[in-house]
């Protein structure tokens, strides 16, 4: 896993395509995520080690200042995260079933982050403001009390931005419901 997970947003597509090159043009960064995300705005997701990270992500940010609507560096994220935000973890069954909603992309791999470093929980999915109106989602498994506690302290680390819009805990989900998250 890189060293450092950065999110970038941008008010115009166009600005974040011109953003997506001077990231990659200014330091050693891998791009995760560059697309465009409702209600028209343009989010990229950055990784590498953390001084390459934090370069790309000052040089966008003094570049396009006007045009910059939030971002994050997260050092030191959880080796799992990067493979539920692709959507490509292999869970075999959901014990019990965490479910966090927040209204910004940042949000919700931060409580991403906190979740899964918080208890013995296993991330399903970031979704990130695909298809969502800019809202992002997140969803865990494991043991009935590790997903509370990953849940909680997730929904706290969301609080602190104002960006928690809700979230719920399913003790035993039905196998009907588990076919369609899985």
């Amino acid at each position: 896993m890189k060293k450092a997970l950065a999110i970038v947003e941008f008010t115009t597509v166009s600005t974040g395509i011109k953003a997506v090159d001077m990231m990659v043009k200014t330091a050693n960064v891998d791009i995760v995520e560059a697309q465009p995300v409702c209600p028209g705005k343009y989010m990229i997701v950055a990784a590498g080690l953390l001084s390459a990270v934090n370069a790309s992500v000052e040089a966008v940010k003094s570049a396009f200042g006007q045009r910059y609507i939030s971002g994050f560096i997260l050092g030191n994220p959880h080796e799992s995260l990067l493979s539920a935000i692709y959507g490509t973890t292999q869970i075999e069954k959901i014990h019990a079933l965490g479910v966090l909603e927040t209204f910004d992309a940042a949000s919700a791999v931060m409580a991403a982050d906190t979740a899964i470093k918080t208890a013995i929980v296993d991330l399903i999915e970031v979704r990130l403001a695909k298809g969502m109106c800019g809202k992002s989602f997140i969803t865990l498994t494991g043991e009935i009390s590790a997903v509370e506690s990953a849940i909680m302290r997730a929904t706290e680390v969301a609080g602190e931005s104002g960006m928690f819009l809700d979230s719920g805990i399913i003790a035993n989900p039905d196998d009907k419901l588990s076919e369609f998250i899985l």
